[in-house]
């Protein structure tokens, strides 16, 4: 169950409760009868392993599929096709 932070408008003491997600929150100060608020803050969430920061190396698309082909990506870089050479290509294929 969650636990929920409260702060009381009137006379500012802070107090944190452990409620189910069907509760109600609660409205009423137990110290002076005044009003609550809830506190939120930031969650309390980790990411742990590799691939959520920016800073990550992450393999591109052309390693990926050459290192598959190939079974070795460090040695031989993968083969980039101009534009030219791509219609001369398509060219001869259509011929």
């Amino acid at each position: 169950m969650p636990t929920y932070e409260y702060a009381c408008r009137d006379c500012g003491q802070h107090l944190e409760v452990v409620q189910s997600f069907r509760d109600a929150s609660l409205t009423t100060c137990p110290a002076c009868q005044g009003s609550l608020r809830k506190v939120y803050g930031a969650a309390g969430i980790i990411f742990k392993g590799s691939g959520y920061y920016v800073n990550d190396s992450r393999k591109t698309a052309a390693e990926s599929t050459s290192a598959s082909s190939n079974g070795d990506s460090a040695s031989k870089p993968a083969k980039e096709e101009s534009s030219s050479d791509t219609a001369a290509s398509s060219e001869a294929k259509s011929a």
